[in-house]
C-alpha cells in the first residue's frame, strides 16, 4: 500500500509546558515534510501563521480544549480570534457532558456556533472524546456533528486517557459518509498504527510522531 503519509498528517504539540523553541522546531519540521499542518495550542497561532506565511502547511489549533465545557459564546470568540491570528483549521471539543445528558440540541448549537463563527475561513474538525462516550453516544456525536455543518469529526483530545482505535475510525467513517472527514488522534505513532487508521477510514492523522510514521520508526511519543 502506497501512502504519501505527510499528507495525512497534523504535526501537532499541545501540551500546557510547550515553548517557544519547540514550537519552532515543530514549524521547521512540518515545513521540511510538508505535513498538512501544524496542530497548536491558539497562543502560538499568530507566531506559526508568521512562520508558515509562505508555506503549503496549514495552521491549526483547538477550541475549548481539551475539555469542551466552555460556554458556546467563548467557543464562538475563541474561534473568531484564532482566524484573525491566521488559523486555517480549528478542532473543537464537543460539550461531552450535554451529549451524556441527552441534551443533543445544546450539543449541535454549540458546533453550529464555531462553524458560523469561521464565517467559512476555516475548516472545522469537531473532537468527540471518543475513550468518554459508548458507541450510541459516538454515533449520535458524529450525527450532530454533521448536522451543524462541521467538515470532520476527530476522536480525540489525547488528554482523557485514550486515543484512536480502528473501531471507533471505522464507526465514525460508517455514521458520516463518505463526504465529511475522519481525524484520528492520540496513540498513533508508527507507520503501522497510520495504515490501520487510514484503512479503517481516517484521511487526517493528529500525531507528535509525524516524522517517525514517515520514517517508519518506532516512537515513543504523544501528545
Amino acid at each position: 500500500m502506497s501512502i504519501q503519509f505527510a499528507t495525512y498528517i497534523d504535526h501537532t504539540l499541545l501540551k500546557p509546558d510547550a515553548t517557544k523553541d519547540q514550537i519552532t522546531t515543530l514549524v521547521k519540521e512540518a515545513d521540511t515534510y510538508k505535513f498538512a499542518s501544524v496542530c497548536v495550542n491558539p497562543y502560538w497561532v499568530s507566531f506559526c501563521a508568521d512562520q508558515l506565511k509562505d508555506s503549503s502547511v496549514k495552521v491549526c489549533t483547538v477550541i475549548g480544549f481539551p475539555l469542551g465545557a466552555s460556554a458556546t459564546e467563548i467557543k464562538a470568540f475563541e474561534t473568531k480570534q484564532a482566524i484573525a491570528d491566521g488559523a486555517d483549521e480549528v478542532d473543537m471539543v464537543i460539550n461531552i457532558g450535554a451529549l451524556k445528558s441527552g441534551m443533543d440540541d445544546v450539543v449541535r448549537q454549540d458546533i453550529e456556533a464555531v462553524v458560523k463563527a469561521t464565517t467559512g475561513e476555516a475548516l472545522v474538525k469537531v473532537i468527540i472524546e471518543t475513550s468518554l462516550l459508548t458507541e450510541d453516544e459516538k454515533r449520535r456525536a458524529c450525527e450532530l456533528a454533521v448536522a451543524a455543518g462541521a467538515d470532520f469529526v476527530k476522536t480525540s483530545t489525547g488528554f482523557s486517557g485514550g486515543g484512536a482505535t480502528v473501531a471507533d475510525v471505522k464507526l465514525m467513517r460508517e455514521v458520516v459518509g463518505k463526504d465529511i472527514g475522519v481525524k484520528a488522534s492520540g496513540g498513533v505513532r508508527n507507520q503501522q498504527d497510520a495504515i490501520a487508521v487510514i484503512e479503517a477510514g481516517a484521511n487526517r492523522i493528529g500525531a507528535s510522531a509525524g516524522i517517525a510514521i514517515i520514517e517508519g520508526d518506532s516512537a515513543h511519543t504523544d501528545y
